[in-house]
């Protein structure tokens, strides 16, 4: 495994200390000796856009929408139906029906929306595509 250094503190050396080097010139703080400004919210920045990146390339997102979750509350039962919704194009309405055949499980219900298929077939899709819905909706 690879160890990735994040620093707004770029310097020699460093990469003696990672196989990845992450070296962000955020500039000077606005207020001299603090710490947590700028320095603080560009790290929070590429880090955001790093995890974002891994969710999508990991098949974690579909489109804009981050679709492998596990609704289970009442909180996240209502996002996964506005996501299903949005990704399959069908109305909250079948969108908890699909999710109800697919066992809750967004991916699933999102391809048995696009394609019209059974639960066995999108899951089916959804493991020779290594769980990438937009694969699965191509194959």
């Amino acid at each position: 495994m690879d160890t990735v250094l994040l620093t707004c503190a770029p310097g020699p050396g460093l990469r003696r200390l990672a196989d990845t080097v992450v070296a962000i010139a955020s500039g000077p703080e606005v207020l001299t000796g603090s710490t947590r400004l700028k320095a603080g919210s560009a790290t929070k920045a590429a880090l955001n856009a790093i995890t974002t990146a891994a969710m999508v390339r990991l098949g974690k997102a579909y489109d804009n929408l981050m679709v492998d979750m596990r609704p289970t509350n009442a909180k996240l039962r209502d996002r996964a139906r506005r996501i299903v919704a949005a990704a399959a194009g069908v109305d909250r309405d079948q969108a908890a029906r699909l999710l109800a055949l697919a066992g809750d499980e967004v991916k699933t219900a999102i391809v048995m929306g696009r394609r019209g298929a059974s639960a066995e077939e999108a899951r089916a899709r959804l493991a020779a595509a290594k769980g990438h819905v937009r694969r699965a909706l191509r194959r």
